[in-house]
């Protein structure tokens, strides 16, 4: 078993964040000036797993209103940029990581949880923020960066209530983590 230490001295270190952050500027710059729309990854992740559904259950696509739009007929639904930018993302995620020998198996956790119920909240939490994401019709990456970026008042609002909501939701669970 190898310990923290081993691993993080092993590993390559971050990125500066101002650079990071200004690097980020320039890809969505680049993702509007484009494509003409900005960056997200609901509706990406959204059409793929309507094309698994129109593998394993086509009739369900062709009598869903919204799902028809994105499959129905001879439509791909991995037929859209957006599709292609979150597979890119991830596989440009993972070959950094591997770069940077940042790729590895483990949990994070505090000490006052077991894997188990991590794993158990982890995905309780995402599967509450992607049904949100389509309920809402888009993402929190899509709301900060594109919406940010175009300075919708809208985001702006939505944002300041995301990191408010964190920030109180953090005050219940603190314990697990300390």
């Amino acid at each position: 078993m190898t310990d923290k230490k081993t691993i993080v001295s092993s590993a390559k270190p971050y990125m500066n964040p101002y650079l990071a952050g200004i690097l980020l500027g320039i890809v969505l710059f680049a993702a509007f000036y484009l494509t003409g729309n900005g960056l997200g990854a609901s509706g990406g992740l959204n059409r793929i797993v309507v094309y698994f559904q129109d593998l394993l259950v086509p009739e369900h696509i062709d009598r869903t209103p919204y799902l028809l739009d994105l499959a129905g007929g001879d439509k791909n639904p991995l037929d859209n940029w957006i599709t292609f930018m979150v597979i890119g993302t991830l596989l440009g995620g993972f070959l950094s990581g591997m770069l940077h020998k940042r790729v590895k198996p483990m949990t994070a956790k505090g000490p006052n949880i077991s894997v188990r119920s991590r794993w158990l909240l982890a995905f309780i939490g995402g599967a509450l923020m992607g049904y949100g994401a389509r309920f809402a019709r888009g993402c929190t990456s899509g709301q900060a960066l594109s919406g940010g970026a175009v300075l919708s008042a809208g985001s702006w609002a939505f944002m300041f209530a995301v990191f408010a909501g964190g920030y109180a939701l953090a005050w219940f669970v603190r314990k697990l983590w300390n």
